[in-house]
């Protein structure tokens, strides 16, 4: 907690100030863990406690990286359950599963190939200005009736995990564009939008800065206004914006998407 005081101090001084003012302490202290992305004092002890329910009940699931005792996976779900040891088990049993049973360990490149030849995503060389991995789609590359939904899913698993890979030490987000200009109503996949947001909120918590939706055209409108309701908390990460937006306020000159440089 002293650290992220330090990294935060006006912030907390604020908190501390109306805490003595309100006596309440305790919501206090929640909402200046919750402004910090590190972890409390005994965090170290939250995650032992995680590794020893999940080897009592759920001994079956594997083991090593990304598994029911990889320390930095279960404290990112400590994080992101806000510390709580029943709601970190629950969803971390249930990203473990899934990731074997989707076989994430087994995509590579080849393994998604298909999907990837169509060039409708990929993850930028550079990072963002803020130095986050870049996570592009060109929605208008996307026809859902011509490629298998579970290979348009495995190509998206696929891309995830490989933007993650590069995060900078001390950098836990990601950025997702989706290029819009161009997109037409055989273009709109629902059903596929809605398993990418759902991926990163059961399977990759707070892994998702923000996304932008570059150049959206009018027809779009009514995709957007059937799934928002669908994605809870995460439509706040969505922002709409021009491709001059990205090209100001995201990236330098050196790098800028391809994608942008028209």
């Amino acid at each position: 907690m002293a650290q992220c005081l330090r990294l935060r101090p006006p912030l907390v001084h604020h908190f501390e100030t109306v805490a003595v003012q309100s006596k309440k302490p305790t919501k206090i202290f929640k909402l200046s863990v919750r402004s910090c992305s590190l972890a409390p004092e005994n965090a170290h002890k939250l995650v032992a406690e995680v590794k020893e329910k999940l080897e009592k009940e759920y001994n079956s699931l594997p083991v090593g990286k990304y598994g029911r005792d990889d320390e930095e996976m279960i404290l990112w779900f400590l994080k992101d359950r806000k510390f709580s040891i029943e709601d970190t088990v629950s969803k971390l049993t249930k990203a473990i599963r899934w990731r074997r049973e989707f076989g994430v360990s087994e995509l590579s490149e080849e393994s998604v190939k298909s999907a990837a030849a169509t060039g409708k995503a990929y993850v930028h060389n550079y990072l963002d200005v803020y130095g986050r991995p870049v996570l592009i789609v060109e929605a208008a590359k996307h026809f859902p009736e011509k490629q298998e939904p579970h290979e348009d899913e495995k190509l998206c698993v696929f891309m995830i995990e490989k933007a993650l890979s590069k995060l900078p030490a001390g950098k836990q987000e990601i950025l997702g564009i989706i290029d819009l200009r161009g997109f037409q109503t055989q273009n709109a996949d629902l059903k596929f939008l809605i398993f990418v947001f759902d991926a990163f909120y059961y399977y990759y918590p707070r892994r998702l800065g923000q996304v932008l939706f570059v150049d959206a055209p009018f027809i779009f409108k009514p995709v957007w206004q059937l799934v928002k309701p669908l994605l809870k908390s995460y439509a706040s990460l969505v922002k709409f914006c021009s491709a001059k937006t990205v090209k100001e306020e995201y990236f330098t000159a050196d790098t800028l998407p391809h994608v942008f440089r028209n």
